[in-house]
């Protein structure tokens, strides 16, 4: 049981960042001796986590961010991301270990035997060694296991299932219990299927007009007073900028075309391997050029592509290269090795359009003049100075709110966003290294984060307030109408006689409700409950109040449900899980005893590394 079910939990129990801490926790206790816990960077609930330990899981985590990006560059905000998650894995690892001690959970050399036998990883599944006619072939892994001809592979190996199996073994303990009763499966079959008309009156405060309410300043001032919470707001930096353009002219892109028209012509009737062979030695795509150019199966329609390589790609066959396909990437070259239905096996070379090692030359000593005049002054007048020198136009950056990106234009500006709210105003940045230019920004101001005074949000306080206003008399008129509506026996009819707000709805489900009632969940419980032709009192919704009779009504078919009800469950257990899981380890995180001294130790590396 256990090995059956290992490769349907691990996809989803436990969610890692594949950083390798290769004895981390050894490590820590040698340091911990030497060092007398001077460089400790965390501390769970009593387990030290030291700097050089730190360094390897960071760097491991950025290792693979770039990988997966292409060798992007990684921006400030990547790596604070990137560097935040690897503290929430560490901390994550010790309570996970301290788990495993109070519940007794230990993995077994047998286990970690028969799971190697029985459960291989899914990369080793794919790989070609241990495949027969294109399917995996187990007893070829098997007898590799039994050879012991990669000991390294082998110990990698075992210490993967050794960190796997007591996850699994947590996982099934924590869900063993994990039902979904026939009473819920029903409900949620009822809520897809079962539907209902009805007509509606609606009497919505904001469609009432302004006239209908006064609103003094003394109300203004009371209603500010009374809900401060509502006109929070978050900081905001007010920043100028200069920027040295670092796009191809029409020289670069005319090198690179010519490039891309070399590579097509060479591998123009070559075959798969010949391809792969040049795809490798000049394709820029890294991640793909080390598979030869393989991109795997795609559909001609692929999303995620960009739309100039599915030109380029839709109406190939196998064995065909295409023309060059430019898209914001570069020029590709593309073959497709196979094809089937909609689907194609393919591989390109990527040549992107790069800046000539002339041009390359004048645009980065601009940047180091940038760099030298510029950059991190504490007297940002030298932005306007430097940008008559160079020829630079000072321009007013759009409003940075905390926690967004920079933008201009089309394109995001990194580094910005954690800049501008650690510096002080009249600052400059360092040289930031954006997609089509260098810039440095320069930090005119900040409005701090919180209520802001009255009279700069007076606006605002004036909408909120008449709204309030509003709202109480919707309240007191659906009364009044609807003590007039008594002795009616249609409410269609008797609203649209009174020239009163009154709609048909429906048929429509619980799930999928018309919009007036998408975000009224109290008038649509009200819709289900009522019997066909039965009226309801007022209904006070989100939105406004509400006068409701049903017309017509459809039950599911209980029949149809119980056909399908364990395919139903079965669907329902595996988030359910999921969700136990997470929550658990929440809480297991949420109770660990933290203390974070990243900013500290940083910084005495920092200033050490300077000495």
């Amino acid at each position: 049981m256990l090995m059956r079910t290992m490769r349907q939990f691990t996809k989803w129990v436990f969610v890692p960042l594949a950083v390798l801490f290769v004895m981390w926790l050894a490590i820590g206790q040698v340091q911990e001796i030497l060092s007398g816990g001077r460089d400790v960077v965390l501390k769970v609930d009593g387990t030290s986590i030291h700097y050089q330990q730190f360094q390897l899981a960071l760097q491991a985590a950025l290792e693979q961010f770039r990988q997966q990006g292409g060798n992007a560059q990684v921006s400030d905000e990547d790596e604070k991301q990137i560097e935040d998650r690897v503290v929430d894995q560490l901390v994550q690892d010790v309570v996970l270990q301290q788990a495993y001690r109070r519940l007794g959970i230990s993995v077994s050399d047998q286990e970690v035997i028969d799971a190697a036998k029985s459960s291989p990883p899914s990369e080793v599944m794919q790989t070609p060694d241990f495949q027969t006619n294109k399917q995996f072939d187990i007893t070829k892994w098997q007898r590799f296991l039994a050879s012991g001809s990669n000991p390294q592979f082998l110990y990698q190996l075992e210490q993967r299932y050794r960190e796997q199996i007591p996850q699994l073994k947590l996982a099934q303990y924590l869900t063993s219990d994990v039902y979904v009763s026939d009473a819920k499966l029903w409900r949620i079959w009822r809520d897809q299927r079962e539907s209902v008309t009805v007509a509606v009156l609606s009497i919505l405060p904001q469609l009432l007009p302004d006239t209908a309410v006064s609103v003094t300043d003394a109300d203004l001032t009371a209603y500010f007073k009374a809900h401060p919470d509502q006109f929070k707001r978050p900081a905001v930096a007010f920043t100028s900028f200069i920027a040295e353009p670092r796009a191809p002219d029409a020289a670069d892109t005319a090198a690179a075309l010519a490039r891309a028209q070399r590579l097509r012509a060479a591998v123009l009737g070559a075959t798969p391997a010949k391809f792969g062979e040049v795809a490798k030695r000049e394709s820029s795509d890294t991640v793909s050029a080390a598979k030869g150019g393989d991109l795997g199966w795609i559909a001609r329609d692929e999303q995620g592509f960009a739309p100039g390589f599915l030109a380029g790609l839709r109406t190939l066959k196998a064995g065909q290269v295409s023309t060059l396909a430019q898209s914001q990437f570069g020029y590709h070259v593309i073959r497709v090795d196979s094809a089937r239905k909609d689907s194609v096996r393919v591989r390109h070379i990527l040549v992107p359009i790069e800046l000539l090692p002339p041009h390359r030359d004048r645009v980065e000593s601009l940047a180091d003049t940038l760099d030298r005049l510029a950059a991190e002054h504490d007297n940002g007048l030298v932005l306007d100075s430097v940008g008559t020198r160079l020829g630079l136009h000072v321009a007013v950056a759009p409003s940075l709110v905390e926690g967004d990106r920079m933008v201009l234009g089309r394109y995001v500006i990194p580094d910005v966003s954690v800049w501008a709210f650690t510096a002080r105003p009249g600052q400059t940045s360092k040289v930031i290294e954006g997609e089509r230019a260098y810039y440095v920004f320069r930090l005119d101001s900040v409005r701090p984060a919180g209520v802001p005074p009255l009279s700069s949000v007076r606006d605002q306080v004036a909408y909120a307030t008449k709204l309030s206003k509003k709202t109480e008399l919707a309240h007191a008129r659906a009364r009044e109408i609807s003590s007039r509506l008594a002795g009616a026996a249609d409410l269609l009819q008797a609203g649209a006689a009174q020239a009163l707000p009154v709609q048909r709805l429906g048929p429509f489900t619980r799930i999928h409700p018309p919009a007036l009632l998408e975000s009224e969940p109290t008038v649509l419980g009200a819709a289900f409950g009522l019997n066909v032709g039965e009226r309801s009192g007022i209904v006070d919704g989100q939105n406004g109040e509400f006068l409701l009779q049903a017309l017509a009504r459809t039950r599911a078919d209980s029949v149809a449900w119980r056909a399908q009800r364990d395919r139903q469950r079965e669907a329902l257990l595996q988030p359910a899980r999921q969700t136990r899981i997470q929550a658990y380890l929440a809480a297991l995180k949420a109770r660990a005893k933290v203390v974070d001294r990243r900013r500290e130790i940083f910084k005495a590396q920092t200033d050490a590394a300077g000495s």
